[in-house]
């Protein structure tokens, strides 16, 4: 009996070792297959490289428009002043400069703004520039200059971005 066992333990053990072998004709196999494989990868690119085209800019023709009247703002004392077409969407009317604490794409947000400089104490008002599509939160608007200039510099503690507008 004893025989018996040991002879199936060498048996086992002999079946074990033999099945485990890997082959090289196996690995060679799978070796020439990624290598066809690359080898068709490379053709498949160098097929889809298409000759480079030249591309010619198209130039649109100059249009002369006619001359509008400008109005010309005093610019001596070195103060920018933008100039923008405003139409007024709350608020009771701009004066001819303005101080400009915000500009937003979404009405919403200019709304908000608007609330707390009214909050705040200020004559705040809503403008629409239609060429830009923004809306602009304007905290005080003047008919001089120099004043616009003095409260846009009391403003930019607050609203460091705050500029002048001359709304046309």
């Amino acid at each position: 009996m004893k025989k018996l066992m040991v002879f199936s333990a060498a048996v086992c053990v002999a079946l074990a070792f033999t099945s485990c072998k890997s082959s090289e004709s196996a690995y060679k196999k799978a070796y020439e297959k990624a290598k066809a494989q690359e080898a068709a990868n490379q053709q498949a690119e160098t097929a889809q490289v298409q000759p480079v085209e030249t591309y010619t800019p198209a130039v649109t023709p100059v249009t002369e428009t006619p001359v509008t009247q400008t109005r010309v703002v005093d610019n001596s004392d070195n103060i920018v002043v933008r100039q923008e077409k405003l139409s007024v969407v709350d608020g009771a009317g701009l004066k001819n400069f303005s101080v400009v604490v915000g500009s937003f794409g979404v009405k919403a947000n200019a709304e908000g703004l608007q609330q707390r400089l009214k909050a705040a104490g200020y004559g705040a008002q809503l403008g629409f520039n239609a060429d830009r599509n923004m809306y602009r939160v304007i905290a005080t608007t003047f008919d001089n200059k120099a004043d616009a200039a003095r409260s846009r510099d009391q403003l930019r503690s607050t609203y460091p971005d705050a500029w002048l507008l001359f709304a046309q």
